[in-house]
């Protein structure tokens, strides 16, 4: 009997050994809630990094629209005024514009026929020397000073055609900076109404790409212009 005690004794302390339940449970349930604290960690961490995302972009506009005011303000933050007239419209239908094409074209047209004039009587006489010559028709002397003659003439064509053209590129000079003073001075009477603080200036390919269309005053300076040239020409 004692024998079969001591094996029932010996058997129940090998299965707690061998089969520590109760330790297995509790540990699973120890790991269960570290995994569940991490995730309300990282949880917590990603809502905070979104808050300093959404504050970060949010500040960042604010202080790019803040940096871009001043461009639109005056001293002591008053508003900035500013039009513009669009250059390409005055060339095409200013009248006093016009007119100075016209007369710079007319004396375009009248120098450029004058050269072809003496371009076409130069080209007649060098084609009959050429055939006096092949057809040895006249003494080389005289060949010679003929020669010397046509290139004299060629050169001087040359030159004139050079002065003719330097002096319609002048022509074009003045009469810009003619139209220039014009609508300068026109826009000084024009602004004392208005007092705008700049009156720009936009044209094919200039510096003004896009502009809003409430800012361009061209019709109405346009109108004034046209008025004003035609009271000068009664």
């Amino acid at each position: 009997m004692q024998d079969e005690n001591n094996i029932q004794t010996d058997y129940s302390e090998v299965t707690e050994k061998d089969n520590p339940a109760k330790p297995i449970v509790k540990g699973n349930s120890q790991i269960k809630q570290k995994v569940l604290f991490l995730i309300v960690i990282l949880n917590i961490i990603m809502f905070i990094g979104l808050i300093l995302l959404y504050v970060l972009f949010f500040t960042t506009k604010k202080s790019e629209i803040i940096k871009m005011t001043p461009v639109y303000q005056k001293a002591g933050n008053k508003p900035m005024s500013l039009v513009y007239v669009n250059i390409d419209s005055l060339n095409a239908k200013y009248e006093f514009v016009k007119v100075l094409k016209n007369d710079l074209e007319s004396t375009g047209k009248k120098l450029q026929a004058e050269i072809l004039s003496e371009q076409n009587a130069f080209e007649k006489e060098a084609a009959d020397f050429q055939k006096q010559v092949a057809n040895n028709a006249i003494p080389e002397a005289k060949a010679k000073i003929i020669y010397e003659a046509l290139m004299e003439k060629q050169q001087t064509i040359g030159e004139k055609k050079d002065r003719y053209t330097q002096e319609v590129a002048n022509k074009e000079l003045n009469m810009n900076l003619r139209l220039l003073d014009t609508v300068t001075n026109f826009l000084k009477r024009y602004n004392r109404k208005f007092n705008y603080d700049y009156i720009l200036g936009m044209k094919t390919a200039g510096e003004i790409l896009i502009a809003n269309d409430t800012l361009d005053i061209t019709k109405d300076v346009l109108n004034k212009l046209n008025t004003e040239y035609s009271e000068r020409k009664k």
